[in-house]
């Protein structure tokens, strides 16, 4: 059986993956203790039978973990109906998609600023990293100016993401759940804070709708506020980091593909975007638990027993995609589950889309002929899989 951890198959899981969806239904992790699903039609089961819930198991104790704890417990990705029909509708009342296009102008204002960034180092001939350089700063920026936080402290948000979504790995260090337990507390606090201020303050941001919005008398409670900024940044942002670079350096590493946004990068942006969530997924795997006795597959899955939609799998499978395998920009249609499906179909997709469809085809325009300048750095995970760096030559345009 496949081992997650194994720093082989992290930096290559497809062949591996590929081995659990030719068994041809959900087979059990022993180690892991979690069925597999990694056949499109299986994972897409996960995400939507109403039999498997996103159930968060507090971790213990309780007194060193409470704060993590409930930033999951009170947030919409680790609850079920009905509390989570009731989050999502009013969070969703406040993130709506008038207020994720009334981000563009940010979007735009922010990913020319990082290009200037970037046009100096490439003035003075040094190489640009794309992850530390454009592709992480430009969706934290832009959630930082959702929520209203203040520009001097973006740099916090970064690193207490970073330790908290660790967790999510097979197997975590003790080192990383330190991390994890401290940045939860600081990270909760710091958002607390904000939102107090808000309250008797408003502002023109998420955070101020968010403590202001009503449904059918609802509100969202002080837990379910922080948790629920908290989230956004989490999810919000690792997705479009980890999406963008790793299809940028798959396409960097294909000249026929590379030639097709180096050529006209708006006219295939649209279907590009879609390709760099299904070629090489951001995220790998997403656990749900069964309510009640269910079947996935053909496969009985008890009461209580976990199985895992396994995304990047999924969008790899052959009854799906034609040549699944090879990279296509044009690729249309793409049902990749890249942003989940269900109700659990990612919230911040809309905004996510709107990062990568401005700042994909500003980065080709601006730097047509830019090259990988050495091997890529890959993050030592498996669930969210994505680079810590990757060193861009480019000439001045």
């Amino acid at each position: 059986m496949i081992d997650f951890t194994d720093p082989a198959f992290v930096a290559d899981p497809y062949q591996g993956l590929k081995s659990l969806r030719e068994i041809g239904k959900p087979v059990w992790h022993e180690q892991m203790q979690v069925f597999l699903a990694a056949r499109h039609s299986d994972a897409n089961d996960v995400f939507r039978n109403k039999s498997l819930g996103r159930i968060f198991k507090d971790k213990s104790p309780e007194f060193e973990w409470d704060t993590f704890n409930w930033l999951h417990s009170d947030s919409i990705l680790d609850s079920e109906p009905p509390k989570h029909t009731r989050l999502r509708s009013l969070v969703a009342k406040a993130f709506n998609r008038n207020k994720i296009e009334g981000m563009r102008p940010a979007v735009e204002r922010i990913t020319s600023q990082l290009l200037d960034d970037i046009d100096a180092k490439v003035k003075s001939g040094e190489n640009f990293d794309l992850i530390a350089d454009y592709a992480e700063p430009l969706p934290v920026k832009i959630i930082a100016d959702l929520l209203g936080f203040p520009e001097s402290e973006e740099h916090l948000l970064r690193p207490w993401s970073q330790a908290i979504v660790k967790m999510y790995e097979v197997n975590p260090s003790e080192q990383y759940q330190i991390e994890a337990k401290q940045a939860a507390g600081e990270f909760a606090e710091y958002v607390r804070k904000l939102a107090e201020h808000r309250k008797t303050n408003p502002g023109q941001d998420l955070i101020t709708d968010l403590a202001m919005v009503e449904e059918n008398g609802e509100k969202l409670n002080s837990h379910e506020l922080v948790a629920t900024c908290v989230l956004l940044l989490n999810a919000g942002h690792e997705a479009s980091v980890n999406a963008f670079g790793n299809g940028m350096v798959a396409v960097l590493q294909r000249p026929d593909q590379a030639a097709l946004l180096r050529n006209n990068p708006r006219a295939v942006t649209e279907t590009a975007l879609e390709e760099f969530m299904r070629f090489d997924a951001p995220l790998h795997l997403f656990e749900r638990t069964a309510t009640v006795d269910t079947e996935v597959g053909g496969v009985e899955i008890a009461k209580g027993q976990k199985i895992a939609a396994l995304i990047g799998s999924a969008n790899r499978d052959g009854e799906v995609f034609i040549n699944p395998d090879e990279m296509d920009l044009t690729r249309d249609p793409n049902p990749h589950i890249g942003f989940g499906a269900g109700i659990h179909f990612c919230l911040g997709a809309p905004l996510a889309r709107l990062e990568m469809g401005v700042s994909l085809p500003a980065l080709w325009e601006k730097y047509p002929d830019m090259e990988l300048a050495s091997e890529p750095i890959r993050r030592p995970t498996f669930v969210l899989r994505g680079y810590e760096s990757v060193a861009i030559s480019a000439c001045v345009g």
